[in-house]
């Protein structure tokens, strides 16, 4: 049954599949580019290599990467009272003060004060939602990025170590404010991006900091009722242009991730594209009206998640159910540091 014959409103249970734990990646493979590539154009489906990307697109077209750069974002530490607490930040607001959820025993009172990694003390301001305002004593990304931890993801089952350091972030990673890595992009090397430029295949910038809401699951079973985490974005007038002389000369545009695509596709949303620093909680979900990319790059997605809802906007549910059933019996590597996917935008009805 196609997608455009479901009568009834799709619910959590439609984005649902059972994974052997075994396929989730635990660490990266030794070299980027030897990740596998599984190209997705409607119910067609090729299995290939990442370092053979260039194949598969053209002189002309234009890959968009989001830059953002992982911050040092977790730290241990203790309340006045000696309680354990851990932090998570979310996003970095000013110069001194971030949004973080913090975890403890009993939550931690505006005015108090926390000692985290031995080394800092952080006020807490006060609540906001979820998360807290906490202040830190000078500069907060350099102190994170001197005291804090890699904050690798909750599956990933064991401490983040030195090589994740290099690992977790994109080889072009530049602007600091995320707390999960846009994974997508993991799989590039200079290698492989002097190549693709090599054939003629363009490469743009956006922003989007990824916050500690993009491991959320979602906790409703009507979609209509959940709500996303808001996220930074910038659209620089030189992706635009680039983006527009795409267009002209007939190339596509190829959204590396999930993460440049809402970026994207936000800054589309009031029809054309509109350049700047934006805030986005863009919820995809099928029926989506894309409006920008043509192609998306991608890594596995979580089942009962918002991404996985997004591919399946992309490229169709059936051919999203039918693309994971195949990268299982495959033996494809999930999530982070697992292998990825290569989708053509399903025609837009």
């Amino acid at each position: 049954m196609s997608f455009a014959a479901i009568m009834m409103p799709l619910t959590l249970a439609d984005f649902d599949y059972v994974l052997p734990p075994e396929l989730i990646a635990q660490v990266p493979l030794a070299r980027r580019s030897a990740s596998r590539l599984l190209v997705v154009d409607g119910e067609r489906r090729t299995d290939s290599h990442f370092v053979d990307l260039a194949q598969w697109l053209r002189a002309g077209d234009l890959l968009v990467m989001n830059d953002s750069r992982v911050l040092h974002a977790r730290l241990l530490g203790r309340k006045e009272s000696g309680g354990q607490v851990e932090v998570l930040v979310e996003r970095l607001l000013d110069h001194e003060q971030v949004l973080a959820q913090v975890r403890a025993s009993k939550s931690p009172q505006p005015g108090s004060r926390l000692r985290l990694e031995d080394a800092l003390d952080v006020e807490v301001m006060g609540r906001e939602g979820e998360f807290y305002r906490l202040r830190f004593a000078g500069d907060a990304a350099e102190l994170l990025e001197r005291h804090g931890r890699l904050p690798l993801p909750p599956y990933i089952e064991r401490a983040a170590g030195v090589p994740d350091e290099l690992r977790y972030q994109t080889v072009y990673a530049r602007e600091k404010g995320s707390v999960a890595a846009p994974t997508a992009g993991l799989h590039f090397d200079k290698d492989l991006l002097a190549g693709l430029l090599e054939k003629g295949i363009g490469i743009a910038y956006v922003t989007l900091h990824v916050g500690a809401g993009t491991f959320q699951p979602v906790r409703v079973s009507d979609l209509a009722q959940h709500r996303m985490h808001t996220e930074r974005y910038v659209l620089p007038q030189a992706t635009a242009d680039a983006i527009a002389a795409t267009r002209a000369r007939g190339g596509r545009i190829v959204a590396v991730g999930t993460t440049s695509l809402r970026a994207l596709e936000s800054a589309a949303l009031e029809g054309g594209l509109k350049v700047g620093a934006g805030e986005t909680a863009l919820f995809v979900t099928p029926g989506f009206d894309f409006r920008v990319a043509d192609l998306l790059i991608t890594n596995f997605h979580l089942p009962k998640s918002t991404l996985l809802m997004l591919v399946s906007a992309f490229c169709g549910l059936d051919d999203i159910r039918s693309a994971y059933h195949h990268s299982i019996a495959a033996r494809y590597r999930f999530f982070s540091y697992g292998d990825a996917m290569l989708l053509h935008r399903r025609p837009q009805e």
